[in-house]
């Protein structure tokens, strides 16, 4: 872990610490505050040797993801306990449904928009970001994006960002301040390894669309006359906590559909080692302007598929496809 990383968690360790002090004087239960108070202090014991988020049988690096969630936690998983095992399925189960209800409804129409997601974890939870919310003017927003890392820290900061635009998007902030204020948040309340890729948009009634890419993939407006690329026009969200971003205006014509995806789509790997890349993908929705949002992805999908010849993604994958009714 990074020098500036284990300063964070040595804080957060010291302030937990504070805290189980002050509870024991007015706890009864003092049994489970003093192991919990021995626990901590052995933890910051751990970090002035040397030896914080190494398992304690093998010495291997505990799994950063778990450390990120538990900074007690002791041991890699090739050494949990079975039981600590179960508890660990168990919960990685009960995540993943949680974060599968939390995603888009197959179906989804609102007013003359509609929309069609596909959303396919690498493990059991993912870092990518899929939501759809619709405002009290008749508008309606979009965001897809992909956290830093993978595995359970991801998937938790996934769904940090899911609460934090639901909670600002009712405020009714224009669309780039909309953004920055999640940035702010999001850098102020996480650890400097972390940060989002992310496109957020706002698709109006009469087919207007601000679209703010935050250092996502381009996104594809597809045309009757042809495919444009909307590029990345500023910095992730959560690497400085006070970034400006900016907009791109597009009218979609009756028709029209926007294609947005993570990196788990373009940066997929066959066994050759080759990269089915943004150009394939370009080439691939060039002919696209006709089909429903449903057979959009479902074409995609079935590219990448012959693509891998049977490999399997390495990465979380996603796509959503936005089309105005014709």
């Amino acid at each position: 872990m990074i020098d500036q990383t284990e300063i964070i968690m040595r804080n957060q360790l010291l302030d937990r610490k504070q805290q189980l002090s002050a509870a024991l004087v007015k706890s009864s239960q003092s049994r489970d505050l003093r192991r919990l108070l021995h626990e901590v202090d052995a933890a910051l014991s751990r970090m002035d040797d040397g030896t914080f988020g190494l398992c304690e049988v093998c010495h291997d690096p505990v799994e950063t993801d778990r450390l990120m969630a538990d900074p007690l936690a002791r041991f890699c998983l090739d050494h949990i306990s079975q039981r600590e095992r179960e508890m660990l399925e168990r919960d990685l189960e009960m995540a993943a449904r949680i974060q599968t209800e939390m995603l888009p409804k197959p179906g989804f129409v609102f007013g003359d928009w509609q929309v069609a997601c596909h959303y396919e974890p690498a493990g059991p939870v993912s870092g990518d970001y899929c939501d759809l919310v619709n405002d009290r003017h008749g508008n309606l927003y979009f965001i897809l994006g992909d956290v830093s890392g993978k595995g359970v820290a991801a998937a938790m900061l996934m769904t940090q960002l899911h609460a934090m635009f639901r909670s600002l998007i009712s405020i009714g902030l224009p669309l780039e301040q909309l953004v920055e204020r999640v940035s702010s948040l999001f850098c102020e309340s996480t650890l400097p390894t972390y940060y989002a890729t992310l496109v957020c948009g706002k698709a109006a009634p009469a087919g207007e669309v601000e679209i703010c890419n935050a250092g996502h993939m381009p996104v594809f407006w597809l045309r009757r006359d042809g495919v444009e690329s909307i590029e990345s026009m500023g910095l992730p969200i959560g690497l400085f906590c006070e970034t400006q971003f900016s907009c791109f205006k597009v009218n979609l014509a009756p028709g029209d559909s926007l294609l947005l995806y993570t990196d788990g789509l373009s940066e997929a790997r066959n066994g050759l080692d080759e990269e089915y890349g943004v150009e394939r993908l370009t080439k691939q929705v060039s002919d696209s302007h006709m089909l429903t949002v449903e057979s959009l992805i479902a074409e995609c999908m079935v590219d990448l598929k012959s693509f891998l010849a049977g490999e399997r993604t390495s990465d979380d994958l996603t796509v959503m496809a936005i089309q105005r009714a014709r």
